[in-house]
């Protein structure tokens, strides 16, 4: 079999499409509550650990992995990777768990050790998460999918009715929702701080490659010759167009290009504007206005990014937000009236930062302002924040974002970020998406979940048709 050839599909593959297929869902045993384990854990015994798939084991896996498995509460039974061998940090996780099973598709590890794992992480490129997801979903196994959750807004809503349906534990990797900053964000609700907030100002400098002039491309990189060590190039394009290799896909550069990354906002946004969007239950947008794309182009993100959000109110205490996205080398000021004096009593600014969200009250009295991740809310001017001082304390939650996974894995508690919750905010992040690709003022009808007067824009709601050996993912009854 040639790398680039799919491979045969075993019988859990047809099981899978029954499951998403059928108007019932279904129960199954946990490895977890059965004698039998594929993974030897001293730390616990198998009645209080649950075994991992982990598809994806470099990048952003060199940190997740390990952050799902240091309490001792979990255990990577099987690793999943079409290249363990240039992915960034995939020795870290190689070396840490010698002895673990390899996979090239996820789908052949799930039909030949799908009984011994009860969850799996999902740590792809994005265009490649949904996928893995549904399947393990469809199986009944938990998952844990990094952000962005999905490549497009059909697919989000896709996981989310999965997450009804198969009634699995499902956490999104924006670990920043389980945090004492999130649960300061939620005592400062409870208090009043962040009442009456009319606009949130979101920024993030730049990171990437398309976010500098100097690396730029114009068009689509030039094929290259694969590395031997990767297995399977059409694995990896998985859904969504099969193009021409280039080490400017593989095995990181991936998220600049529309086919199959996010750009800055599908990336950072989950952690810049996470919190406000869920705490201010701003839902979905009804006007998206790109007002300035630097380098526009349909085949890459923009150099830079200006784009601006319009949220209606949410009943009578909730009013309408205007959210203003800007990305790359944007300058982000705070007002000086938001100041506080200098030695010779003159109001001083403070500087924003290279990442965050500034959020702005009708009253125009103070200003909050947050970072990203897990980071703390701050109030200008500070002897405001004084004031406050009761309701902004930081208290760490009592389990972090990965081990609140494992555990309601287990049974015990619930996960801060479900797919119920981070679906809707990478709903936002797809409709940023599909504005930058078209670069057009478009109306959004939050109930309907369709662009009003535009088809080109309907038809990116779900992308391009996935390639036919994936077709059946999308067809949840």
């Amino acid at each position: 079999m040639k790398p680039s050839d799919p491979l045969p599909q075993p019988s859990r593959r047809r099981f899978v499409k029954q499951s998403l297929s059928a108007g019932f869902g279904f129960t199954f045993l946990p490895a977890y509550l059965t004698s039998a384990r594929a993974a030897d854990n001293p730390k616990l015994p198998p009645s209080r650990r649950i075994n991992l798939g982990c598809i994806g084991v470099g990048g952003r896996a060199g940190s997740v992995i390990p952050g799902l498995t240091a309490a001792g509460s979990a255990a990577p039974v099987a690793f999943v990777d079409v290249d363990f061998v240039t992915a960034k940090g995939v020795e870290k996780n190689l070396a840490a768990f010698p002895d673990v099973k390899r996979f090239n598709d996820f789908r052949v590890m799930l039909d030949e050790m799908g009984k011994d794992i009860d969850a799996v992480s999902v740590v792809t490129p994005d265009h490649t998460h949904f996928t893995a997801a549904i399947h393990a979903m469809a199986l009944g196994k938990h998952v844990y999918v990094e952000k962005p959750l999905t490549h497009t807004f059909e697919e989000a809503e896709i996981l989310m009715r999965a997450e009804k349906k198969f009634k699995v534990v499902t956490q999104m990797g924006n670990q920043g929702h389980t945090s004492a900053g999130a649960n300061q964000f939620k005592q400062m609700l409870a208090a009043g701080i962040v009442d009456d907030i009319v606009k949130i100002e979101a920024w993030k400098s730049p990171s990437l490659w398309f976010m500098n002039a100097a690396e730029r491309i114009p068009g689509y990189p030039a094929e290259e010759p694969m590395p031997e060590s990767l297995k399977s190039w059409d694995l990896w394009c998985g859904p969504r167009e099969k193009k021409a290799y280039s080490k400017m896909y593989h095995p990181f550069n991936w998220r600049g290009f529309h086919v199959y990354g996010g750009g800055m906002f599908g990336d950072w946004g989950a952690h810049i504007i996470d919190f406000a969007h869920h705490h201010l239950k701003l839902g979905l947008p009804t006007k998206i206005t790109p007002l300035e794309l630097a380098d526009y182009n349909q085949v890459s993100f923009p150099l830079t990014s200006d784009i601006r959000f319009e949220f209606a109110a949410r009943g009578e205490k909730l009013p309408a937000v205007e959210l203003h996205w800007r990305a790359g080398e944007v300058k982000v000021q705070i007002e000086e009236k938001y100041g506080d004096p200098d030695k010779d009593g003159k109001l001083v600014a403070p500087k924003p930062g290279k990442a965050g969200t500034l959020l702005h009250r009708k009253q125009g009295d103070y200003l909050v302002q947050r970072g990203s991740h897990d980071s703390h809310s701050l109030v200008y001017p500070r002897k405001q924040m004084v004031e406050f001082k009761e309701a902004m304390g930081l208290k760490p939650p009592k389990l972090n974002h990965f081990e609140s996974f494992v555990q309601a894995c287990l049974g015990n508690g619930t996960t801060e970020s479900p797919f119920g919750i981070s679906g809707e905010l990478t709903q936002v992040l797809n409709l940023g998406m599909i504005a930058e690709y078209l670069n057009v003022e478009l109306n959004f009808d939050p109930k309907t979940k369709r662009f009003i007067g535009n088809d080109a824009a309907n038809a990116l709601l779900s992308g391009a048709a996935p390639r036919a050996e994936w077709a059946d993912c999308y067809k949840l009854a």
